[in-house]
């Protein structure tokens, strides 16, 4: 299938490695252009090595860092297509094990680059009539434990897609968002070797997830994203599409 993305033009936080990197990947597999926003230099020079694309090496920490990533891809390209949120970082910040000022930055860097960067490429993605695409988590649905600011980020990103949705209606901008659950990336894998029995985790982890017993790959959230940026989804906003091979609705049971 063409998804007639050939260069189009597509931000992509936290783009150079695991899902991020997968949905970097998949862009240029489809003649895009990433804009790669990313702190982890070496993995997005990798990624965009003989290829048309852009990396912007930082974190996105403040408003200016996303103001002066759109101005940077205005400069090179001359526009803006889509937008993916998805760098975050689920820091552990809970009630019990936490402090009212840890979860303010907790919050505060799992969701406001999402607004900014949306904020101050709005105006391109008019001209466009371009796609965000915002990566939530199903802790933001289910709980996890122990991280009240990364779930509070996540639920507030399914908000925002919703109203997002509403808001640029009149534009023809179309905003959805994709829910990961267990999805084997090098940042899993780091959790998943802090257990003391790693392989036992993994099996009690895997063995919940009813298609297949087996955890999701960053290509196939990737997969949903480009497909979501793409005009074969023209007629899809405002939605919050699950990509878990029925982990977060179907019983785990089965």
């Amino acid at each position: 299938m063409n998804l007639n993305l050939t260069n189009k033009v597509i931000l992509i936080s936290g783009g150079a490695n695991g899902i991020g990197g997968a949905i970097s990947s998949g862009l240029l597999e489809e003649g895009a252009i990433p804009v790669i926003i990313d702190r982890d230099e070496q993995a997005g020079s990798e990624l965009l090595k003989n290829t048309r694309g852009l990396q912007i090496p930082i974190l996105l920490s403040s408003e200016k860092d996303s103001e002066m990533a759109v101005k940077k891809t205005i400069q090179t390209f001359g526009r803006i297509d889509g937008i993916v949120n998805n760098a975050g970082i689920n820091d552990i910040v809970g009630l019990e094990k936490g402090s009212p000022k840890a979860f303010a930055e907790s919050v505060a860097k799992n969701l406001n680059h999402y607004y900014e960067l949306a904020h101050f490429a709005l105006a391109h993605l008019k001209s466009s009539k371009g796609s965000i695409v915002n990566i939530s988590s199903k802790t933001a649905l289910t709980g996890q434990g122990n991280t009240s600011g990364y779930t509070a980020a996540k639920g507030a990103i399914l908000s925002l897609t919703r109203e997002w949705a509403v808001e640029l209606l009149p534009y023809q901008i179309r905003v959805n968002a994709v829910i990961p659950a267990e999805v084997i990336t090098p940042m899993y894998e780091r959790w998943i070797q802090s257990f003391e029995n790693p392989q036992e985790k993994l099996a009690s982890i895997t063995s919940k997830i009813p298609l297949g017993n087996r955890l999701t790959t960053p290509e196939e959230i990737a997969a949903m994203v480009i497909f979501l940026l793409s005009d074969k989804a023209s007629h899809i906003t405002g939605q919050h599409l699950h990509v878990d091979g029925g982990y977060t609705h179907l019983d785990r049971a089965l």
